[in-house]
């Protein structure tokens, strides 16, 4: 699998490090990539307009350096309050996601929607 592109590239490095964490089932784009670690004893991260940018940085000798993650827009999302219940939430939000999730399976589509919520589709 090939990560996809972000949406804007003069945009990388401006967004906020406040996001949500994962979940949400679908995405609908990318926003940057980012490698966190420790400076002087706080988090950080490095923002990237490529995976491999990223995935190159996430293999320097830094401390508390970590795998890569994406930075991704949900136009829509899912919430899973309890298992099996999964409801559509119509409300914008930025969160980090593993890369491995960047496919077209979690890419969000009336056809994904309609897989992940069954008859609760909308």
């Amino acid at each position: 699998m090939k990560p996809p592109k972000v949406v804007d590239p003069s945009r990388v490095g401006t967004y906020s490090p406040l996001a949500g964490a994962g979940g949400g089932f679908v995405f609908d784009e990318v926003l940057e990539y980012r490698v966190w670690f420790k400076l002087n004893g706080e988090s950080v991260f490095q923002a990237f307009e490529t995976f491999e940018e990223a995935d190159a940085f996430s293999k320097l000798d830094l401390p508390g350096i970590e795998p890569v993650l994406a930075l991704v827009l949900q136009r829509e999302h899912v919430n899973e309050p309890e298992p099996g219940k999964r409801i559509l939430v119509r409300q914008r939000r930025v969160a980090e996601w593993i890369v491995e999730l960047l496919d077209d399976d979690h890419r969000r589509t009336p056809e994904n929607l309609r897989r992940i919520l069954g008859d609760r589709a909308a």
